[in-house]
């Protein structure tokens, strides 16, 4: 009775699918009819349709973002940005460090099952805390990074960014922009968060002695490099070529890129790097770091034995039991933390390892804004403290400063101050990091002076006389571009910087079609590209205040050479 029904089943089946047939092939031979033409002709029609809608169809699906992938750890999702890129917001690139490994190298993430939706940006590193930035966003739980992909396939093999934030190697986040606006032009961009302030930068020598490498210090470095091994293995997953990753920064994120070049760990984890306000070449001595003077592992040691006591504990151990909050907030009372020289993260100043030639000799960009220091500069600044504050900072040198920097007003001594600490913390080290690289690397290194004039500022002390501080972020982040009708300059500006950043990342030189032609740095001829208005070359510019503060910096590292300890 089983196989009588099933076939009796079959025979209805197939009665009913030959009726269907028979009434379909009537009404395509009425419709061919009607249209004037045979069958054959009617069906060569509709299967050319059915090809356009087919490939229509292939074609959406392959210009869809790369909105699922995985990496070594486990499967990940991201989100669309527009119908062009993809945002993976957070994906840990190594386990959290806290407990035991708090003041410890990065160590590896654990993996997951299932697929992990990177939707949300993880947590600030914990700081002090602001309007906006409230104890419940922060956590010791920090060690992620974000991605924004164009890639549609993992096989495109675009060129990589890679973002590392500034904040004074104190503050701030990896997921306050993606820079989409540089994703859209065809390159990866990978942000990279890492520890800061005491839980990244404290050197201790309870903490030296149980490293088994023999250092302290330095962990928000070892998180940024560890952030690079993982780009190297997991990038090509996001349809990034490992073999093309340009790094930049901001401030303390610049400063970050200078010591990676001048790092032996960060050998080969990058072909390029772009600074915006930052280079590290001061000179050091073994003690806690003072305005225009690094500190040794030993003078961090100092530092960091100095905090043990503001804090009341009497080791080590006890600070690991102490909440993220209380070390890092403000209340806190005690501030200051920076990277040191420790002899394996980064082995000497700058200077002298590219008077050696002892670096990663990679092309760089590296751009100053006209007017850093007014972002830094104190409101109230009068002629009284502006001079003391010379005489601090400069001391036996104070009297020729205070002929390259005049302060006999308190207008004239608000501009100076900004003028000094400008070239002192920013024009300076550039100019030393391009100079520098352009006797004894290989590699092109091009100098950038960002001038443009603007309304729009972080600082809004109307004294200001040009971009501050900080001013940049605002070409990057498409603030300008986004507001070209009250904007145009800035936002052609923009245009402008960011071809030149593309062009980099993409063959390691800033030109291309369209652009004015920007040569490497060569001191003795107008070849720092300033952007104002456009783009145009000029000689290096603070000539005179830059030349001061070389003489004074190779007399302080002349003075402290005998006075340093080397740590091996």
């Amino acid at each position: 009775m089983t196989i009588f029904a099933t076939e009796q089943t079959i025979i209805e089946d197939m009665t009913t699918t030959i009726l269907q047939v028979k009434s379909v092939t009537l009404a395509f031979a009425a419709t061919a009819q009607r249209m004037g033409i045979t069958a054959t002709e009617l069906l060569k029609r509709q299967l050319w349709l059915v090809a356009l809608l087919l490939f229509g169809m292939s074609a959406m699906v392959q210009s869809q973002p790369l909105l699922k992938t995985h990496v070594e750890t486990g499967m990940v999702e991201g989100l669309a940005d527009g119908s062009d890129l993809a945002v993976y917001r957070a994906i840990p690139y190594a386990a959290p460090p806290v407990g035991v490994l708090r003041w410890k190298a990065p160590q590896p993430a654990q993996p997951w099952e299932g697929v992990r939706k990177c939707d949300k940006f993880g947590p600030l590193p914990p700081q002090p805390t602001r309007p906006g930035r409230t104890a419940d966003q922060m956590s010791e739980d920090c060690l992620y990074l974000a991605i924004a992909t164009p890639a549609t396939s993992v096989a495109e093999g675009l060129p990589v960014m890679v973002w590392i934030h500034g904040g004074g190697f104190q503050t701030e986040w990896y997921g306050g922009d993606l820079w989409t606006s540089l994703a859209r032009r065809g390159v990866v961009i990978v942000s990279i968060e890492y520890r800061t302030g005491a839980l990244g930068f404290m050197a201790h020598p309870e903490l030296t002695k149980e490293s088994p490498d023999g250092h302290s210090g330095n962990y928000g470095l070892l998180d940024q490099i560890y952030a690079l091994q993982w780009v190297q293995r997991n990038i090509s997953n996001f349809g990034g070529d490992p073999s093309k990753v340009t790094i930049f920064g901001e401030s303390a994120g610049a400063i970050s890129c200078s010591m990676l070049c001048g790092s032996p760990l960060a050998k080969g984890l990058f072909r390029a790097a772009i600074s915006h306000s930052g280079g590290s070449f001061a000179p050091w001595r073994d003690q806690a770091r003072t305005l225009g003077m690094d500190a040794s592992q030993k003078g961090a040691e100092q530092q960091g034995l100095a905090f043990q006591k503001h804090l009341k504990k009497k080791n080590i151990k006890q600070m690991r039991k102490m909440s993220a909050m209380e070390l890092c907030d403000g209340n806190v009372g005690f501030s200051g933390f920076w990277p040191c020289v420790d002899g394996y993260v980064i082995c000497d100043d700058q200077y002298r390892l590219y008077e050696r030639g002892e670096y990663n000799d990679v092309p760089v960009i590296v751009m100053t804004n006209s007017d850093e220091g007014a972002l830094f500069t104190p409101a109230n600044m009068t002629v009284e403290e502006y001079q003391k504050a010379v005489r601090n900072v400069f001391g036996d040198y104070a009297d020729e400063a205070l002929k390259v920097y005049p302060g006999n007003t308190n207008d004239e001594a608000w501009n100076s101050y900004g003028d000094a600490f400008r070239d002192m913390g920013f024009a300076w080290p550039s100019y030393a990091w391009v100079s520098l690289q352009s006797k004894t690397g290989k590699s092109a290194a091009y100098a950038a002076y960002l001038a443009q004039p603007s309304e729009q500022s972080l600082s809004k002390d109307p004294r200001r006389k040009g971009v501050a501080h900080a001013d940049d972020i605002l070409y990057l982040n498409n603030t300008f571009a986004n507001q070209a009708d009250k904007y145009p300059h800035e936002a052609a500006v923009t245009e402008i910087i960011q071809q030149y950043w593309v062009n980099f990342a993409k063959t390691c030189n800033p030109n291309g079609k369209g652009l004015p032609y920007w040569p490497a740095f060569d001191a003795s001829k107008p070849t720092t590209m300033q952007f104002s208005n456009g783009a145009s070359l000029i000689s290096v510019p603070n000539m005179k205040q830059i030349s001061f503060v070389d003489r004074f910096y190779k007399a302080k590292r002349e003075e402290t050479e005998s006075q340093r300890t080397y740590i091996k």
